[in-house]
């Protein structure tokens, strides 16, 4: 009994740092069983840290040895404390749920793509750094939730994946420009008459917002092929994919707001709760 204390304020700190970090799958994870919540939080939380090292670590190599203590952490056998709590949290989500160490090392692997400021180079890098990140996030929380049904919705984590993250990059445009970055790909930005340069550095002009416009449309794209296949979801997945629950109004404010280049689109919380509790309870109807 004496550890756990400990235990109660690791959960606490995981389950605080999801709730800073990425706020709407936190909202998520509530409506997950009490037993299934903790874990949740840990890939939740983990996923935050790899996504965030770059604005903690603003040099690529030191972000490299990050990642890399990470592949470290989740590659080694046992089970003695690492005294961060979101990594110990993780691997004890992952020996509890026999989830495949390979996703996490891919999705470290992808995340890589983020300490530096090379282009995307194509649709399909865009495509399979969405896999790799948003979709394996919401595949391993399915497992989580039922390793029995999980398997066989595999492909649609993949369109949901796409579709919540190209959402993600859009919301981040700002960020991304300030920093020099660009993750809207080079075959998209040629196709709308700009570079990744002149996008950067917010010479596009019309261009941009056609380019602007065409990663709307692809993240519509996945939305829409989600959305085919998630009435068929199981009540048991729900909660690893209520997220897409807001990508729908997020790319609705994006067309009807301010341009994502110039600006966040935002859901008040009081809908981001609406949108959330409604998809729960109701699922996805069939379109």
């Amino acid at each position: 009994m004496a550890g756990t204390p400990d235990l109660v304020n690791n959960a606490d700190i995981v389950m605080d740092a999801v709730r800073a970090a990425d706020h709407d799958r936190y909202l998520s994870a509530l409506y997950a069983p009490a037993d299934k919540r903790g874990a949740l939080l840990a890939l939740y939380a983990f996923n935050a840290e790899i996504a965030g090292v770059r604005d903690r670590i603003h040099e690529p190599l030191p972000g490299e040895v990050r990642l890399q203590w990470w592949r470290d952490v989740i590659a080694a056998d046992g089970d003695a404390g690492t005294g961060h709590p979101t990594a110990d949290a993780l691997r004890a989500t992952i020996a509890a749920n026999k989830l495949p160490k390979s996703a996490f090392e891919n999705m470290l692997e992808a995340r890589i793509f983020d300490l530096y400021d090379d282009p995307m180079p194509s649709r399909t890098d865009l495509e399979g750094y969405c896999g790799e990140t948003a979709a394996a996030l919401i595949q391993l929380a399915a497992m989580v939730l039922d390793p029995v049904a999980a398997p066989g919705f595999a492909e649609l984590a993949g369109q949901a994946g796409c579709a919540q993250a190209i959402t993600g990059l859009l919301l981040l445009l700002p960020l991304h420009r300030r920093r020099g970055q660009c993750f809207v790909p080079a075959d998209i930005l040629a196709a709308a008459g700009t570079t990744p340069e002149q996008f950067v550095k917010g010479d596009g002009g019309a261009a941009a917002e056609r380019a602007v416009a065409a990663m709307i449309a692809l993240a519509r794209e996945h939305l829409n092929d989600f959305e085919k296949g998630a009435p068929a979801l199981p009540v048991s997945l729900r909660p690893a994919f209520l997220p897409l629950a807001l990508t729908h109004a997020y790319l609705d404010t994006m067309e009807t707001g301010r341009s994502p280049l110039g600006a966040t689109a935002t859901l008040s919380i009081l809908r981001r709760h609406w949108l959330l509790l409604r998809h729960a309870m109701r699922g996805w109807s069939p379109l």
